[in-house]
């Protein structure tokens, strides 16, 4: 079944069973527990929605289908699908390697939670496999990799760093959440575990948090399913149908976002008062050639740098019109934030410098507008920030 075909039917097809109502929209299963006539035996397998939901499930599979996975498992955030992983799959003592570049989000989870526990963590640039290979250890359980990245769009190659982290029988992990199954399918490319947050192009409609982890090995499915029993991270009934609806169109809106970032892309580069462009489709990005093998698009988030430093970005930012000003992204209406001010604000001034996260960086996520409202919107911000208006 090809995608576009897939993310509209997969998990979600009508019952013409005798009794069924043969429902288009699968309904919404808002039920916190299932009645049975059986003692030992629950109708239809539901039992208790933490445990099993009929419309979760629906989503579960169809997460799976996308990426031609096994098993797919929802999660109440994103951060909710890394947290149950983590727990799921490490014990004190064990080591994580980590690319240097990752959402803030993860960057805490880590550093300020998983250290109590007595989990580690090296960074590493993780756009050389050789470093990545330098930086495993003896106790080294998972290899946590974004591509591309948040939020300065490097990328690292799947298949080679996964082959390191399986010789030291180490779990690869991506977060796929930029490039989506649509452009990106990390479980082809030998990655074990595939990671969303689904809040983002999942949903696409800035009106659910949600979290999703796709994986085919029975062994870890069983331990992340636990968990997420056990901790009690689902998501909803009503969030799952939410992310069932985006998923429909996630085709359009994902070569829609990719056309009109490329647009987008483009001017930044040609426009006076920008500096640092990144965009993985314009051959200026370091890694292009590896985006254009790993990848079959190139997304909807760039990252650039004002000219003119931190008050120029600032301002910039405050004289969006049409864009807003928002941390999100990933949905059809344009966003831009500043990330040292506040997805990465956490991470300290240094650390993030040391990587590239300056005081001048904007992360822009690209909607669905018409790209030239878009880039109206950001010439007359520039010129504001650059002080010609």
């Amino acid at each position: 079944m090809e995608f576009e075909t897939s993310v509209v039917h997969s998990g979600e097809e009508p019952n013409m069973e005798p009794g069924g109502t043969g429902d288009i929209a699968s309904p919404i299963h808002l039920s916190s527990t299932f009645a049975r006539k059986r003692v030992d035996k629950p109708t239809g397998g539901f039992t208790y929605s933490r445990t099993t939901n009929p419309t979760r499930s629906m989503l579960e599979a169809r997460l799976a289908a996308l990426e031609g996975a096994k098993h797919g498992l929802a999660f109440s955030s994103g951060l909710a699908a890394e947290t149950s992983l983590l727990l799921a799959l490490l014990k004190s003592g064990d080591h994580i390697v980590a690319f240097d570049d990752l959402y803030g989000g993860t960057k805490r989870l880590f550093d300020k939670v998983m250290a109590k526990f007595g989990v580690s963590v090296t960074y590493a640039d993780a756009t050389d496999p050789a470093k990545v290979k330098r930086a495993m250890r003896k106790n080294t359980r998972m290899v946590w990799l974004e591509t591309p990245t948040n939020p300065l769009l490097k990328l690292c190659d799947i298949r080679a760093i996964s082959e390191i982290a399986h010789a030291h029988s180490a779990v690869s992990v991506v977060d796929n959440t930029f490039a989506t199954p649509y452009f990106q399918k990390p479980l082809e490319l030998d990655a074990d575990v595939s990671l969303y947050s689904t809040t983002k192009y999942m949903n696409g409609h800035s009106d659910s948090i949600g979290g999703a982890i796709v994986l085919s090995d029975e062994a870890l499915n069983e331990k992340i399913k636990f968990m997420q029993n056990a901790a009690g991270a689902i998501l909803s009934a009503f969030d799952s149908f939410l992310v069932l609806r985006g998923l429909k169109t996630l085709p359009l809106r994902m070569r829609e976002h990719g056309s009109n970032a490329m647009k987008v892309a483009e001017f930044l580069e040609a426009r006076s008062g920008v500096q640092r462009v990144r965009y993985p489709g314009l051959d200026s990005h370091p890694q292009h050639g590896l985006a254009e093998r790993q990848m079959s698009g190139f997304g909807g988030m760039i990252t650039f740098e004002v000219s003119g430093g931190r008050g120029a970005a600032i301002k910039f930012l405050e004289s969006l019109r049409l864009v807003s000003l928002a941390e999100d992204l990933g949905g059809v209406k344009s966003l831009a934030e500043h990330p040292a001010s506040m997805t990465h604000a956490d991470i300290p001034r240094a650390a993030r410098e040391r990587i590239g996260i300056s005081e001048a960086l904007v992360r822009l996520s690209v909607g669905i507008e018409a790209s030239d409202d878009i880039i109206a919107d950001i010439d007359q911000a520039l010129a504001r920030a650059n002080g010609k208006r």
